[in-house]
């Protein structure tokens, strides 16, 4: 039987503590260094050893996101490089012609925003589908509310809930949860499929209301789109990127389901394919100048990779002391794995079930994401599955780290707290308020269903 040390309620404590900062919309960067501190001088006994476990876990928890932080990189490089040629409009064109009605305009903007979003993460696919298809879409007759929320129920819910190319949230999922990014892939998949649906069938029901009792306001809102076209230089070089830039990531999905390539293998083929379509797109549109023009690229797309991990690399370095492999590394040898050791204590005091547990990840994941950041819970939910795992021998870890995961993602990636709509929301022109409140009904309709399948499957 695990006997909990000091050292285990100080490392709860903390914990504690960072889902009360996070759940009051504050960042927990502070509460996590002083953490490690904390742990580090009370395990090895002095302050040089504090200082230094401080270093070793962020190194540790850089180690292990660098790989999906420079394929992130490397793939928003190359989406400026898209957009520079013109090939973005290119791509997106055929999808855009479709869109004769509301009705259509919904689910095609829909799933334009899921697949660029699968592949250049939502961020970027914002500015793509928002200044190409979304003029489009509301000229069709699709209120501009209502195409904010399908671009955020498809991107920065669905899609970046899943992230099965990238594969950037299953990674750290993974890692905190003592499992590979494949199991937290496919064990997500019907949870996916569940919250997807039940939430953008009930926005759309929603959407359809509005544009039935508002008609005369949305009849003003798409006059003012009329003369909204877009004037591009057009090249030749403009369609050869655009056929290649497909044809290059329709390439790596055939090779991941040929050759069963997965977690970091997969992540590898398309970051080296994202770095490929950079360097020929840079000489494509600037010649000898794309010497230089390519820096500026790599720049930009590191810098937004870094923006988004800097955060999750303190987060994910305090979590890792809660896995006996990865707390050796920032510790020493012999460190125990704290959160696995509260599992096994849990195991032998408290009585917990699946339905328990569940509901436990789903609060973790909500709670924790409402600082904004759809991937700062991740740490936290992963760590949590690992704790029940040891708790409950015959639980099905992967599917409720996925449950945690499409919890946090979907409640702080930008689907329903106003401060994280505001990409969306500004492209739309639309009252970022206002478009969490027309989200929320769907989004936890959707988390109760999931939360229900997802016990069923554990």
């Amino acid at each position: 039987m695990v006997t909990l040390t000091t050292l285990h309620w100080i490392f709860l404590f903390y914990v504690l503590v960072v889902i009360v900062v996070m759940g009051l919309r504050r960042d927990p960067l502070i509460p996590c260094i002083l953490g490690i501190l904390h742990i580090g001088w009370m395990y090895t006994g002095g302050l040089g050893g504090a200082i230094q476990a401080v270093f070793n876990a962020l190194v540790v928890a850089g180690i292990e996101f660098l790989g999906i932080i420079v394929v992130i990189s490397l793939i928003v490089a190359m989406s400026k490089v898209l957009t520079e040629l013109g090939a973005d409009y290119l791509i997106m064109r055929p999808a855009a012609k479709l869109m004769v009605n509301a009705d259509v305009a919904f689910w095609i903007l829909g799933f334009a925003m899921l697949i660029v979003s699968w592949f250049v993460w939502p961020s970027p696919a914002v500015a793509l589908i928002g200044g190409i298809m979304l003029p489009i879409a509301v000229r069709a007759g699709l209120p501009a509310m209502g195409a904010a929320m399908a671009m955020n129920i498809f991107g920065h819910g669905i899609a970046l809930s899943s992230d099965y190319v990238i594969q950037g949230a299953p990674t750290i999922t993974a890692k905190a949860a003592g499992l590979t990014s494949g199991d937290v892939v496919s064990a997500s998949i019907p949870l996916v499929v569940v919250m997807g649906l039940v939430t953008s069938i009930i926005a759309f029901i929603l959407v359809r209301r509005d544009i039935a009792t508002n008609r005369a306001a949305h009849d003003k809102e798409r006059q003012q789109y009329e003369n909204k076209n877009q004037k591009l230089e057009i090249t030749t070089l403009s369609y050869v990127f655009a056929f290649l830039v497909p044809l290059g990531f329709a390439a790596d999905v055939w090779a991941m389901l040929t050759y069963d390539l997965k977690g970091g293998d997969a992540t590898a083929l398309v970051g080296g394919t994202a770095a490929l379509l950079l360097a020929f797109g840079s000489v494509l549109k600037y010649g000898v100048e794309s010497l230089e023009k390519i820096t500026d690229f790599v720049r930009d797309g590191f810098m937004f990779g870094i923006k988004i991990f800097a955060p999750v690399i303190i987060i994910g370095g305090f979590f890792f002391l809660g896995k006996g492999e990865l707390s050796q590394q920032i510790l020493g040898k012999g460190a125990p794995g704290f959160l696995e050791d509260v599992g096994l204590a849990l195991s032998n005091t408290v009585p917990l079930n699946k339905a328990a547990v569940a509901v436990i990840e789903l609060a973790a994941g909500m709670i924790v994401g409402l600082d904004g950041s759809g991937f700062s819970p991740l740490p936290l939910v992963g760590s949590i599955a690992a704790t029940f795992g040891t708790a409950l021998p015959d639980l099905k870890v992967a599917t409720l780290a996925a449950l945690g995961q499409i919890a946090g993602v979907w409640t702080g990636g930008g689907t329903i707290i106003p401060w994280g709509l505001i990409p969306v929301a500004a492209i739309a022109g639309v009252n970022p308020i206002e478009l969490a409140r027309r989200n929320f009904i769907p989004v936890i309709s959707g988390l109760a269903v999931t939360t229900i399948v997802a016990i069923l499957l554990m």
